[in-house]
């Protein structure tokens, strides 16, 4: 069995490119596998392998000064969800292109704070991800925005101009982007501002079979993850309609779409989203 845990910390990295070359070297020393971003705001990422090498990595971030106090959301996996060790650095740790400061987001809610708040009447939940991901798993009574990419929160978030006088409970996968998207929210205007502490992920641990709908989208080779004790598909297949939640990108390269098919549909298409996909490739059946 692997691990995998999930980390990100907002810290002053005074060079970004030196400190990638030493994490880098490090994290190959030790055998981890992963993606972490590093910008001069921070450090977000992912990375698994065997419990000793997580919890070797987990020690070693967590000993340098500039990370101290960061929380790791861990689960366990049985193949690895990357192919390789690979650190990229970025002019931000999620791309949101807003004059915010997280230092200037709403207010940390435990998992259980946030569970009893959201079951209060007056109040609005709303999911910071983006619409691919909402698709396929969300709490339940929550507004989902259109969008494909964080950068489209701000407009997007305007549907709720006439709710500025009501509580805001924001989430996302494991609270980085509610960091930037619940600071721009009071910015504009939004008195009660709350965010998830730990974002899904972490209410999962604590609370499953509560609240979340579906699974947990995730940036890796796995696409989903498992919330709850049991799987409940809030989405269908894109093909023949059935409830499913597993997420296969076309295997058509002009296409590439990111859809949902059902392990049925996929093997008829042959890994295509659809017929007119399917198509453009030649491929003969075999029967």
């Amino acid at each position: 069995m692997l691990n995998v845990a999930s980390f990100y910390k907002y810290a002053d990295i005074e060079n970004p490119a030196e400190f990638k070359e030493e994490h880098l070297d490090f994290c190959k020393s030790i055998g981890v596998k992963g993606r972490i971003l590093v910008a001069a705001e921070g450090i977000n990422g992912t990375v698994c392998g065997t419990p000793k090498q997580v919890e070797l990595y987990k020690i070693e971030l967590s000993s340098n000064p500039l990370f101290s106090g960061i929380e790791f959301k861990e689960n366990e996996c049985l193949m690895y969800p990357f192919n390789k060790m690979n650190i990229k650095i970025k002019p931000e740790l999620v791309r949101f292109e807003q004059p915010v400061s997280h230092k200037d987001g709403g207010q940390h809610l435990s998992p259980q704070e946030f569970l009893n708040m959201a079951q209060q009447e007056d109040v609005v939940i709303l999911d910071a991800r983006n619409s691919y991901e909402s698709k396929v798993g969300k709490f339940a009574n929550a507004i989902t925005l259109d969008i494909e990419t964080f950068r489209e929160f701000p407009k997007a978030s305007q549907v709720l101009k006439d709710k500025k006088d009501k509580k805001i409970l924001m989430y996302c996968t494991g609270g980085i982007r509610c960091e930037k998207a619940s600071a721009f929210m009071r910015k504009s205007g939004f008195t009660q501002v709350f965010q998830l502490h730990g974002g899904i992920l972490n209410f999962g641990k604590q609370f499953p079979d509560q609240l979340w709908q579906g699974k947990c989208f995730v940036f890796d080779n796995r696409l989903v993850s498992s919330i709850n004790t049991t799987d409940n598909p809030i989405s269908e297949c894109e093909s023949c309609k059935v409830p499913c939640d597993l997420y296969v990108n076309c295997y058509n390269k002009k296409c590439n779409k990111l859809a949902v098919i059902c392990p049925e549909c996929n093997r008829n298409l042959y890994g295509c989203c659809s017929p007119d996909c399917l198509s453009q490739l030649n491929i003969t059946k075999i029967h």
